[in-house]
């Protein structure tokens, strides 16, 4: 998403995963060519979370002729290498270890319009699922290319006038739950008429074996985020719960990005609340602070505009790309908007859940 401006008052494949590594030099706090930071040791930013490293090294740079930026989503391929989409209609293969691209594919609807691709989920058969903002939609996508499916989506979901949802505030974050039977998106900001930060979490469902069975709308649950805070992305974890990405900006200060560890799974089903008030009888996602990352070490990054933290940046893209014993390896990505003050930026977590 192109991240709106928000005032300081205002409100607003896991197998493969287990297995992949990125490597990078061992300097802690230079950036040699390349654009790689290496903390062997990691570096707190909270108890739970620590960043290794991060990497500047697809800045401003092109593959093919298009443009390497604007990443809003990732996931982990089948094979361990990283599938990245752009909210510029473009769907990106990068390299697992090195980041860099090998391959790059335009994306379009139905009718070959361009679309505001947000979130990604490689499902099991090696198709891709893709998150637009712009109706909203969830489509499925071939490898190269092709529309194959169309996910339904609730009229309320939609972009005023069809529905109540605001423009740049619809589907960001999408992910497969364990068991790969469950796809969940999750809304950027609330619904008109829902309280301000309580965010609605999407889910489809689909049968047992999966094998040509379509997704049909499941359960929806409201997630309050922080004030003046949006969610531009969510991940589950191996045990169910969820990964929440928050994140704001306020001019002339900065970005705020905060690391949240959700559960769902009893909260209350809101596809029937028409609005979202607080109300008692509605129990929202429960949700626990791993990290704000304002408090990770800077490892000598630098800003083009005011940061509170050098290292931040407009952080829109999460993986998990390994699991172990309750400890997730987890990469970020930054979303550039080919803006000459953003930067594209790859961020290396350990966090323990």
């Amino acid at each position: 998403m192109r991240l709106r401006t928000v005032l300081a008052t205002a409100t607003a494949g896991l197998a493969a995963a287990t297995c992949l590594t990125a490597a990078g030099p061992a300097n802690a706090h230079a950036i040699p060519q390349g654009g790689h930071v290496n903390s062997p040791d990691g570096h707190a930013c909270s108890p739970t979370v620590s960043i290794d490293r991060f990497s500047d090294a697809l800045d401003k740079t092109t593959y093919a002729g298009t443009f390497v930026g604007n990443f809003s989503g990732l996931a982990v391929d089948r094979d361990g290498s990283l599938a990245a989409v752009s909210d510029r209609s473009a769907l990106f293969g990068l390299d697992g270890g090195t980041l860099a691209p090998n391959a790059v594919t335009p994306l379009a609807d139905e009718n070959g319009a361009a679309l505001d691709s947000e979130g990604l989920v490689v499902d099991r058969d090696g198709t891709r699922l893709i998150s637009s903002e712009t109706e909203p939609s969830v489509r499925r996508y071939s490898r190269d290319g092709r529309v194959l499916d169309r996910l339904p989506v609730p009229d309320a979901l939609r972009v005023v006038p069809a529905g109540r949802a605001v423009s740049n505030g619809t589907f960001e974050g999408l992910t497969l739950l364990p068991g790969g039977r469950t796809l969940l998106a999750s809304m950027e900001y609330a619904l008109s008429g829902d309280s301000a930060g309580i965010v609605r979490f999407q889910t489809w469902r689909r049968g047992k074996d999966d094998k040509g069975d379509p997704f049909e709308l499941g359960r929806q649950y409201a997630y309050r985020a922080d004030t003046g805070l949006g969610v531009p992305e969510v991940q589950a974890t191996p045990d169910g719960r969820l990964l929440v990405l928050e994140r704001g900006f306020t001019s002339g200060v900065g970005n705020t990005v905060r690391l949240y560890l959700a559960d769902p799974r009893r909260a209350t089903d809101t596809s029937g609340v028409e609005n979202l008030t607080g109300q008692d009888d509605v129990r929202l996602i429960r949700k626990t602070l791993l990290a704000d990352l304002v408090n990770c070490p800077s490892l000598g990054a630098t800003a083009k505009q005011p940061q509170p933290n050098p290292l931040l940046d407009n952080i829109e893209g999460m993986a998990i790309t390994g699991y172990s014993k309750g400890r997730l390896k987890v990469l970020l990505v930054s979303d550039d908007n080919q803006n000459a003050v953003q930067t594209t930026r790859f961020y290396y977590l350990r966090v323990r859940i």
